[in-house]
Parts: structure tokens; C-alpha cells; sequence
């Protein structure tokens, strides 16, 4: 049952998902894309986390944030992914308030601790370059784990805030949200209360949460580049740059993408291509940050290989 009395008013116990198409074969040929690069990010990210764990070579601050961020990775790719591959299969792809509630507040949880973990990264590649003699002392085991502490808090908080909102939120009818998942935007159009207050705060917490890590990532990265310059090695200017390259491309794909979709002004994009953005941030990405750390990384690398030789010999 898709609606519920209560009161003078209709309370929607279900939302239908809109979702990518309505082609039966375009369907078809999405849900085996999306099914190769959902097993693609699982095992890629898995691998990522198992061998860092096994490898002494990586334990090192930035491959410590880098098994939690291809822990998260998966749980973004799981927040949305699994029910737009059912979805894909059903006639009516539809999720119960509940579920629905759940869906957006784990996307905005693990949205908010990325962000966090890729400044933390970000502060950790700045006191690794720009202060190398202290780097023991400012990124010690203790100060990595109340920093990634620190992350979840905040996406917790995160979460906390649009998971308050949904449930403020007054749902009438019609009951189709306009998206694959649901994501906050299609769920205000869909709202029949006063949502200013709730969208004000939402706005504040998700708005605060970019600005902060994308301002620690911008001075970190000027200091390192003003840091890189100043040296007189060519050899040292390359090795300093190269810990940084993977991961520039890692925060220019994950904040490209939700730039586009939560600060470009509405007008400047249409619905669909917010679908397609969105697809990209919350299916794409997670799959190629593995990839990306993989081949650009030549520690990475080399453990890699050496594990691979262990297995072969062993």
C-alpha cells in the first residue's frame, strides 16, 4: 500500500524510483554495465584494504586513510547500487519509506566521511613534504585514528541532519521520485510541509562539510606546491609530486562531481543529466579510486608485486 490515512491527510508509505529508463533493453544493457563495475569496485577496493593490511611496506598515515576510504568507497557504491540493480529487473521499482530513509541518510554518511578522509590525506601528504622531520610526531598512530574518528563523527552528524529531515518531512502524494535513488532534492519537490528550516540546515551541514575539507585540501596543496618548487632536485621535485598525483585525481573526480550536482546552480543542468552526474559519483568513482591508487602508485605497486611473487613461490 502506497498511501496511508492519517489524519486530514495522505501519508505516502512507499516511494516509487523513477529511476535511469524506461527501455526494456536500455535497461538490460545498464544493469550489466552497472552489475561489472559494482563487482569491480567490491573486489578492487576489498583488495585495496587487504593489502595494505598484509603489506609492512604500506603502513605508513596515508595508506592507513587509504584502506578507510576504500572501505567507504564500497559502502557508497552499496548505499544506492544493489536496489538500482533490482530495479532495473522489476516493471514498478519501488522502496518503503523506510528504506528510502535509509538510502539517502548511509549516501550523505559515507559523501561526508570521503570528504573528510581525502583532506585528511591531503594534510597528511602537506606535513610529509613540507615538514618530512616531524612527520612521526604530527601524523602518529594516535593522531590518524582521531582524525578518522573525527570523519565519521562528522558524518554521522551528517547524516544525523538529513536523516531528522526526511522524517520532518510531510509526504502527500504523488509518491515518484524523480532520480535512481533517493537523493534529497527529488524528496523536497515530493514534500507537502514548510521544508524551509530543514533545507536551510541540510544546506549548512552538507555546504560547511565541503567548504571546510576542500579549503584544508587547496592550502595543503598550495604549501606542498610552493614547497616542490623550492627544491633544487629535479629527481626530489618528481618522487615529492608523484605520492601526490593519485591523489589530485582522486579529489578532482569525487568534488568535480559534487560540485556539479549540489552547488551549480539548478538551472545550468537538467534532470537527467543530474542522474548521470550522479551515477558517475556514487557508482563510477568508488570503482576507479582503487584503480587509479593502483597504477599511479609505485609503493602500491611494488607491494603488489611482491605479494604476487609470494603467492607464485610460496
Amino acid at each position: 500500500m502506497a498511501f496511508l490515512e492519517v489524519g486530514n491527510y495522505t501519508a505516502v508509505t512507499e516511494f516509487i524510483l523513477v529511476g535511469l529508463t524506461d527501455d526494456p533493453v536500455l535497461k538490460v544493457i545498464l544493469f550489466t554495465i552497472i552489475l561489472c563495475i559494482y563487482l569491480v569496485t567490491v573486489s578492487g577496493n576489498l583488495s585495496t584494504i587487504l593489502l595494505i593490511r598484509v603489506s609492512s611496506q604500506l603502513h605508513h598515515p596515508m595508506y592507513f586513510f587509504l584502506s578507510h576510504l576504500a572501505s567507504v568507497d564500497i559502502g557508497i557504491s552499496s548505499s544506492v547500487t544493489p536496489n538500482m540493480l533490482v530495479n532495473f529487473l522489476l516493471e514498478r521499482s519501488s522502496i518503503s519509506y523506510t528504506g528510502c530513509g535509509i538510502q539517502l541518510g548511509s549516501a550523505v554518511f559515507f559523501g561526508a566521511i570521503e570528504c573528510f578522509l581525502l583532506a585528511a590525506m591531503a594534510y597528511d601528504r602537506f606535513v610529509a613534504i613540507c615538514n618530512p622531520l616531524l612527520y612521526s610526531t604530527k601524523m602518529s598512530r594516535q593522531v590518524c585514528i582521531q582524525l578518522l574518528v573525527g570523519s565519521y563523527i562528522g558524518g554521522f552528524l551528517n547524516a544525523s541532519s538529513f536523516t531528522f529531515s526526511f522524517i520532518s518531512f510531510l509526504f502527500c502524494g504523488p509518491n515518484r521520485v524523480n532520480h535512481f535513488f533517493c537523493d534529497f532534492t527529488p524528496l523536497v519537490e515530493l514534500s507537502c510541509s514548510d521544508n524551509v528550516v530543514p533545507i536551510i540546515l541540510d544546506s549548512f551541514s552538507a555546504g560547511s562539510i565541503i567548504v571546510f575539507t576542500v579549503l584544508v585540501i587547496a592550502i595543503s596543496y598550495t604549501y606542498i606546491l610552493i614547497t616542490i618548487l623550492k627544491m633544487r632536485s629535479t629527481e626530489g621535485r618528481h618522487k615529492a609530486f608523484s605520492t601526490c598525483t593519485s591523489h589530485l585525481t582522486a579529489v578532482t573526480l569525487f568534488y568535480g562531481t559534487v560540485i556539479f550536482i549540489y552547488v551549480m546552480p539548478k538551472s545550468s543542468y537538467s534532470t537527467d543529466q543530474n542522474k548521470v552526474i550522479s551515477v558517475f559519483y556514487m557508482v563510477v568513482v568508488p570503482m576507479l579510486n582503487p584503480l587509479i591508487y593502483s597504477l599511479r602508485n609505485n609503493e602500491i605497486k611494488g607491494a603488489l608485486k611482491r605479494q604476487l611473487g609470494k603467492t607464485i613461490f610460496s
